[in-house]
């Protein structure tokens, strides 16, 4: 089983930045996919970004695509997600999630807030 930990979340003014990390420990295997969803309160989670394994192929909805950028470091077993141009609407609780062999692996998230 893989753990995660998030962290870098904090509060931010809007067309601010900030870079979430994802730390992994445990059973990691690089074959697969690791990623962000977020949660604004009363809203379902969200996916956000992703990137796979070996190939490091990442993928963004559309609502952050530009904005931010999604990098793994896989000596360290690390993802990051560098966030720039920070909207309002981007604050939620940022989950990291790690694809395994039988299901999928969460963090406990990281609060971001956007707020002038």
């Amino acid at each position: 089983q893989v753990q995660l930990v998030e962290s870098g979340g904090g509060l931010v003014q809007p067309g601010g930045s900030l870079r979430l990390s994802c730390a992994a420990s445990g059973r990691t295997d690089r074959r697969y996919a690791i990623g962000w969803f977020r949660q604004a309160p009363g809203n379902e989670r969200d996916y956000v970004a992703s990137i796979k394994g070996y190939t490091d192929f990442a993928t963004y909805a559309d609502t952050v695509k530009g904005r931010f950028t999604i990098s793994r470091d896989n000596a360290n077993d690390t993802a990051y997600l560098q966030m720039n141009n920070l909207k309002p609407e981007d604050t939620a609780v940022y989950i990291c999630y790690a694809d395994q062999a039988a299901d999928r692996a969460w963090g406990q998230g990281t609060q971001v807030t956007v707020s002038s």
